[in-house]
């Protein structure tokens, strides 16, 4: 099973703690939070992991190496000085994750999430994790209905994850370059491609200093408690 992980991204947000540090290597409890989420994708059976680099790439690469520590095999998909978004950066890297579906993990969010849940062949060219909104998101990103089909209007809304099984033909037609995910999983929701599912567990988007320290203070306190 191959997976990937989003992690080229300047980290505006988190300035000034990534002026010198790219954000999948801010530590979390002892480790970056890029090897949390390796430690995952291993143990949800995952093998190959791709990871787009492009500000502090060659950080990455040298805290992460081949990704032997994690029990995974890591190749690198190097993106020019900018990045190409998350669609783009998927696209980009379609070569390394080959024909058949994978997984795609932001780098920076924390769920108590089990990825071993997401399809490996999913039903639909996407399939998404979506959580409950967030107050830095209150008007959510999609609705999911009953049967787990997703819109990109009307219902519910919730607020994409950032993990989800993808199928390559999402990116069918793309031209290559700098583009966001966003209206490719919008598209394919109008096409009735689009699949997903409700977790109402722990989750974060540790796209800022406060949001770091937050779950920096939640993890020590599972740790005192024993609860992590």
């Amino acid at each position: 099973m191959h997976a990937m992980i989003l992690a080229a991204g300047r980290g505006e947000r988190m300035r000034p703690l990534t002026d010198h540090t790219p954000k999948p290597l801010l530590e979390v409890a002892g480790m970056p939070l890029i090897g949390w989420q390796l430690q995952r994708l291993a143990a949800a059976g995952v093998d190959t992991v791709v990871i787009n680099t492009a500000w502090l790439g060659e950080q990455i690469e040298a805290a992460v190496g081949d990704g032997g520590a994690w029990g995974v095999q890591v190749h690198y998909s190097r993106e020019p000085a900018g990045a190409l978004d998350t669609g783009g950066g998927i696209l980009e890297a379609l070569p390394l994750l080959g024909d058949a579906p994978f997984w795609v993990v932001n780098g920076d969010v924390w769920s108590d999430y089990p990825l071993q849940r997401l399809p490996r062949a999913p039903a639909a060219a996407a399939h998404l994790v979506l959580v409950d909104n967030p107050d830095h998101n209150p008007d959510g990103d999609f609705a999911l209905d009953a049967q787990g089909r997703v819109s990109a209007v009307g219902g519910r809304r919730l607020t994409f994850a950032g993990m989800g099984a993808f199928h390559p033909r999402l990116w069918r037609g793309c031209q290559r370059g700098c583009f966001p995910l966003a209206p490719l999983l919008r598209g394919a929701a109008q096409d009735g491609e689009l699949t997903g599912e409700h977790w109402s567990g722990d989750w974060l988007d540790v796209g800022t200093p406060e949001r770091l320290e937050e779950l920096r203070r939640r993890l020590s306190a599972d740790t005192r408690t024993g609860s992590q």
